[in-house]
């Protein structure tokens, strides 16, 4: 095996499509899961058949020593060999809550905690591993325009707000509701993309950071930890609206994913990529200013933890 690239997101919805069709393009690539529980480790030994080098390591994303741990390990094993050199990262782990007040064991607002926190700590602890070239991809939402046209109102406006409130429980009206938590999963991506375009300012040449857009994905398990109504609405209602030009298949956003962490869908760092092709983002996700404070927020974050 020639490199590695590690993947989050990667046991179930479009994320399990992406990790079969990566391995399949990219047979040199020594895969690393970042999952919780046993399913990375059950999906390791499923993908490594037939001599498929496939690692995982067990990790919480809303954890942060869980999260610093797994990097950690990685660190350790790229730097002793054990491990090719590193190459690409998949961010496609991420929550839907259907309210802003579920906390995470360090007392993050649990959405921003998985969507935001756990990138930016797995990425900056790494950022001096990689090798170029690479790519690390993080995947967003059309959610974050905040508009009809890109969500067809399923979907609340971001509210950006100082990082650390954000950060936080409580951060937006009527936090017990699902409008509220939807609030807060919209604003998390249009952070996520705050991110993207910060760290391509600060990634050396040849390690490029890009945004994915899967569109929307019905089915995907992304709401997960809302109640049995909306899980049942998500598992069985939405997935009929992939018939419409608004949702994309399982298989469709995976296949999509793969192509762009394998580098086939060319595109600049700092670029969002929507499904196939390098577009603009929204007109509020391009601002200097906000992505300078989320960076300062999230890296006091990630650092007072830590001490």
């Amino acid at each position: 095996m020639t490199h590695t690239i590690i993947m989050t997101g990667a046991t179930r919805g479009f994320g399990r499509v992406a990790v079969e069709r990566i391995l399949e393009g990219d047979p040199e690539a020594h895969l690393v899961l970042l999952a919780r529980g046993a399913a990375g480790t059950e999906l390791a030994d499923h993908l490594g058949q037939g001599g498929r080098a496939v690692t995982s390591i067990p990790t919480d994303l809303l954890s942060l020593g869980s999260v610093r741990a797994a990097a950690d390990e990685l660190i350790q094993r790229v730097d002793t060999g054990d491990l090719p050199p590193l190459r690409g990262f998949v961010g496609n782990a991420g929550l839907l809550y259907t309210n802003n007040v579920t906390e995470s064991p360090d007392g993050f607002e649990a959405t921003f905690a998985v969507n935001v926190l756990a990138n930016h700590v797995l990425l900056r602890l790494l950022q001096d591993r990689f090798k170029a070239p690479s790519r690390i991809v993080l995947t967003v939402s059309d959610a974050h325009f905040g508009d009809f046209r890109h969500n067809a109102g399923m979907m609340p406006a971001p509210s950006w707000q100082a990082p650390a409130s954000l950060a936080r429980i409580r951060a937006f009206p009527k936090p017990n509701t699902v409008a509220a938590g939807g609030t807060a999963y919209s604003t998390s991506k249009l952070a996520a993309i705050y991110l993207v375009h910060e760290y391509a300012r600060r990634l050396p040449q040849g390690v490029d950071i890009v945004a994915y857009n899967p569109g929307f994905v019905p089915g995907t398990g992304l709401s997960r930890e809302a109640g049995a109504a909306v899980r049942f609405v998500g598992r069985r209602i939405m997935p009929l609206m992939t018939l419409t030009p608004i949702a994309s298949s399982q298989k469709k956003a995976g296949q999509h994913l793969a192509d762009v962490a394998l580098g086939r869908i060319p595109a600049p760092s700092g670029s969002y990529i929507d499904r196939t092709r390098e577009v603009s983002s929204s007109k509020e996700s391009y601002d200097p200013d906000r992505e300078r404070q989320l960076w300062e927020t999230v890296e006091h974050l990630h650092l007072s933890i830590a001490s």
